[in-house]
């Protein structure tokens, strides 16, 4: 919350784990649901109407939009307590706001100013925009002075830090497995590099955990049906595998089988 661009109250928070599958849309609504929740009482006594800023142009038409699911319809009830305008501003004009939500990435700043000022793409880059000299759709955050591309900090070619970033944002418990196109949606919202599509589609679709989240598209199964009572010994036996065991003379298997009689 600011007034007249001065801070008045800094609020942050994660989201639960349903909220985590979200579309980036209702998520940056949800953020504006909950800090209204969190300032309602001082915001209803405010004579004049209130601003809120975003850096997500789509929301602008939220409030007259007729199609809503849900969940959207239940916070634009909240929301029409309170009179106010959204407004985009872009996300180097914002500087507050995505200094808290980049916050999870305070402790690669250093790692990513050292490497960038290392990669030769964008090295002359930096010279000139410290000359104070404009190029097109590059800037300097000018908090901790990284490198934007397009409102987005550019991160060198590294791939243990470009890893790093990506497992904040697919690996994490906040984030959930989200899959490959969530994740590179998350992904491309405030970071760039060279390739980042290919990189991030590679590494997500790996995943096991996200195959296994993953919407299942085949024809439904059949019921399961209970196996015939064996007439007599050695009629009927189950076989079955467990893995991945701790090597033992060159075994990490056992074979389990069962005579059902």
């Amino acid at each position: 919350m600011t007034q007249e661009s001065t801070p008045l109250h800094l609020i942050v928070t994660s989201f639960f784990p349903a909220e985590l599958n979200y579309e980036i849309h209702d998520k940056e609504l949800l953020g504006i649901v909950w800090a209204l929740k969190r300032w309602r009482e001082f915001l209803l006594s405010l004579s004049n109407s209130f601003e809120v800023l975003t850096d997500h142009s789509s929301l602008q038409d939220f409030i007259s939009s007729k199609a809503l699911t849900r969940p959207q319809a239940r916070w634009a009830e909240f929301l029409s307590e309170f009179h106010f305008t959204i407004t985009y501003c872009p996300g180097r004009l914002a500087t507050l706001p995505d200094a808290l939500s980049l916050e999870v990435f305070s402790d690669l700043v250093d790692k990513i100013q050292k490497e960038l000022w290392q990669d030769k793409n964008y090295k002359e880059i930096l010279k000139q925009l410290a000359r104070g000299e404009s190029i097109p759709d590059y800037s300097l955050e000018p908090q901790a002075k990284l490198l934007l591309f397009k409102d987005r900090v550019v991160i060198p070619r590294n791939e243990e830090l470009q890893l790093n970033i990506l497992q904040r944002r697919h690996d994490s418990t906040l984030a959930g497995h989200p899959g490959e196109e969530k994740t590179l949606k998350l992904i491309k919202r405030d970071f760039y590099w060279a390739g980042m599509n290919q990189f991030i589609k590679d590494n997500a679709s790996s995943c096991q955990q996200c195959s296994r989240n993953r919407n299942i598209h085949h024809k439904k199964l059949g019921l399961l049906k209970p196996l015939q009572i064996p007439s007599g010994p050695w009629n009927s036996l189950s076989m079955d595998f467990i893995t991945q065991f701790p090597l033992s003379n060159k075994f990490d298997s056992i074979l389990v089988v069962v005579e059902r009689f």
